[in-house]
């Protein structure tokens, strides 16, 4: 009689056999009380296997979240996370072999053609034709076998060319498809040939399945072979195997990812170390200047508000900044080698581009001016020495490996800069270009400074190159303004002192606007020829249009640029600093007579201007006049051809009159 389950499935069958009271056969009263009997069986039957099934469950998940904790963890070895893979797989699934194969090129799209299968229907039987496999080739193959305590083979490629079981891992990876062959010997595609491998080994059944990264891109293949009770792989096992594939695929890609980022880390050091030699000063330019005889501050005028680096040559100008560390005393007051002053100060002249305005010269200018600020304004007053070598220092960095592009360039092309830093990227970049000079060797100069020291140091430096952002400066000045307004005078504070700091940055940077006219007129041409080429980039290369001070084609509206540019930017500036000290007034006057002479141009331009259109406009008049005349001529030789056709000779002259004036209209135009 058959048991049902509650849905009415047979899920068995139960016979009673040979009754023992005497009686030849069972009677309808037996088959009822056997019936009623096996309802409750069926019922104890069903409830077995669903405990069954749940028990099975539970150690499948504990299984494999053993698994997945294992994977997770090991993540920086590649082979001792496939041991550890391998190892569980055997557990979980109780087979002889398990195999992972590594594709070479994983990832990489694949051929799917190369195992067509040609079918043929011979009786129940069907053949397959498969094609070569050539293309599939494994960088790297694991084999664990249960015998061998564990210790994971690794087989050489002339073993896995021969081996059948990798012949099945290249027809899984190719038509990445699972397959399960509960008898090798018989099976129609691979069936025939050798199916023992070169150890020994037999393959009875076997279980082979794709392995996938979280892109779902195939990196690997990893097979069951031969289930210890004899029987095949069946869909429970499947099932089982395919999360279990999952978590080897996540965990393979993630060591593979690391193994990579290793990599590309040590890529990367051997790639600053090389751009750390070549962007370091050699040793001859470091000897020249070590060698020089350094001229004294007062003798290239290094504390003058008026000073132009025009006449002095490169050299010179790295002369110039070594006079003023020698003149803060850093090497004696922080034993900085002389050497090595050297030798950083030729290397920051090597890390500027030899790009038209923000180039080594524009940083020495910027680190002249704050020299000034500081001896001859006498900010010095609020300074400490630290503070001062920062500051310096800061000033010749502020622009390093600037490219002639501002940060809304950066931002428009998506540059790595712009990736890499978003906010102030250019600034962010210059200060990280510092920090990488002071790290090559020899190149040091805060060395000697006490931990506490450096790291002061390195901090004052970031918030001053940071500052030269003028985006930075918009936000900051409305605060120190507060602070000068109510008649701060101290600045000591760190905030406060801080804000001092980042306004003197922007008074150095933009000092060029108080330079004597002569001066300020050259570098303002400067300037402007940098904006128009990134203009110039913005419009061929982008199909943008650029800004007006960055478009060539508004060239002369240079000088009205430059008074908005005073106004905007270098007068609030300079004016809250003559008002801080009397001895920083000079930066006020400079920039006020520089805005009186751009005004002037600006008018000029204007008048210009007004003067062309006014004289367009009495050309037209003249035009429209002379004109007029000819019609009117015109008319009137009509009227005395109508009245009278003897006239024809006077009507000739009078059209010859206008033509004649028409003339005349043409060549003043």
């Amino acid at each position: 009689m058959p048991i049902l389950n509650y849905e009415g499935d047979v899920i068995g069958v139960a016979q009673i056999i040979n009754k023992i009271n005497g009686e030849t056969f069972f009677s309808r009263e037996d088959e009822e009380v056997f019936k009623n009997y096996l309802t409750f069986c069926g019922i104890g039957i069903t409830n077995a296997q669903l405990f069954e099934m749940s028990v099975e469950e539970f150690k499948r998940n504990q299984m494999l979240l053993k698994l997945a904790r294992g994977i997770f963890e090991e993540q920086n070895n590649l082979d001792r996370l496939i041991q550890k893979i391998m190892l569980e797989a055997q557990d979980l699934l109780n087979c002889e072999r398990c195999s992972v194969y590594l594709i070479d090129g994983a990832g990489e799209s694949k051929d799917t053609t190369k195992y067509e299968k040609q079918l043929s229907v011979e009786g129940e039987k069907q053949v397959a034709k498969k094609a070569e496999n050539e293309d599939i080739m494994f960088s790297k193959a694991f084999d664990l076998y249960a015998n061998d305590r564990g210790n994971v083979q690794t087989p050489s490629q002339e073993v896995l060319a021969k081996s059948k079981n990798a012949e099945i891992a290249r027809h899984v990876a190719t038509t990445e498809q699972t397959l399960n062959i509960a008898d090798l010997e018989s099976d129609p595609i691979f069936g025939k040939g050798q199916v023992t491998e070169e150890d020994g080994f037999k393959t009875e059944n076997i279980l082979s399945m794709p392995v996938y990264n979280s892109d779902r891109k195939i990196i690997g293949v990893a097979q069951l072979i031969n289930k210890k009770n004899r029987q095949p792989f069946n869909d429970s096992d499947s099932n089982v195997f395919e999360a279990f594939a999952i978590f080897c695929g996540l965990g393979i890609h993630n060591t593979q990812m690391y193994e990579n980022a290793c990599k590309l880390m040590a890529k990367q050091t051997v790639a600053l170390e090389v751009l750390s030699y070549h962007a370091t000063a050699q040793q001859e330019e470091t000897d020249k200047l070590k060698n020089a005889v350094i001229p004294g501050s007062r003798d290239v005028q290094l504390m003058e508000y008026s000073f132009s680096d025009f006449d002095l040559s490169d050299d010179e100008t790295l002369q110039g900044t070594v006079r003023m560390f020698l003149d803060l005393g850093v090497t004696k007051k922080f034993h900085v080698p002389y050497d090595v002053l050297c030798r950083w100060t030729c290397s920051v002249k090597k890390n500027y581009r030899p790009v038209t305005y923000h180039n080594w010269r524009h940083a020495f200018n910027v680190a002249q001016t704050m020299f000034t600020m500081l001896y001859t304004g006498k900010m010095r007053n609020l300074m400490n020495d630290l503070e001062m070598f920062a500051l310096i220092t800061a000033c010749l960095c502020h622009d390093l490996d600037h490219r002639g592009t501002n940060n809304a360039f950066q931002s428009k092309v998506e540059s790595p800069l712009a990736v890499l830093y978003g906010t102030s990227t250019m600034e962010h970049h210059h200060f990280d270009h510092c920090i990488m000079i002071l790290n090559s060797a020899g190149n040091n100069i805060f060395e000697q400074l006490s931990p506490d020291d450096y790291k002061e140091c390195l901090k004052i430096v970031e918030s001053a190159i940071l500052s030269t952002d003028l985006a930075l400066y918009f936000k900051k000045r409305g605060g120190f303004q507060k602070l000068v307004d109510s008649g701060e005078k101290g600045f000591q504070e760190p905030e406060k002192k801080d804000l001092l700091r980042g306004m003197m940055m922007t008074a150095c940077d933009v000092a060029a606007i108080t330079k004597p006219w002569e001066i300020q007129r050259e570098v303002a041409q400067l300037v402007a020829g940098e904006f128009f080429e990134q203009g110039d980039i913005e419009k061929t290369e982008l199909n943008m249009a650029p800004v007006a001070m960055m478009d060539r084609e508004k060239k002369d509206e240079l000088p009205k640029m430059q008074v908005g540019f005073i106004d905007a930017i270098c007068m609030p500036v300079y004016k809250l600093f003559a008002t801080l000290d009397v001895n920083l007034k000079p930066l006020l006057d400079g920039c006020s007579n520089n805005r009186r002479e751009w005004q002037a141009l600006a008018d000029e331009h204007e008048s210009d201007i007004k003067s062309e259109h006014s004289k367009d406009g009495s050309k037209q008049n003249k035009q429209n006049k002379s004109s007029n005349n000819k019609l009117k001529g015109g008319t009137s030789s009509d009227k005395v051809k109508t009245k009278n056709q003897k006239n024809s000779e006077a009507i000739k002259d009078s059209s010859g009159k206008a033509t004649q004036s028409k003339s005349k209209a043409c060549c003043v135009l």
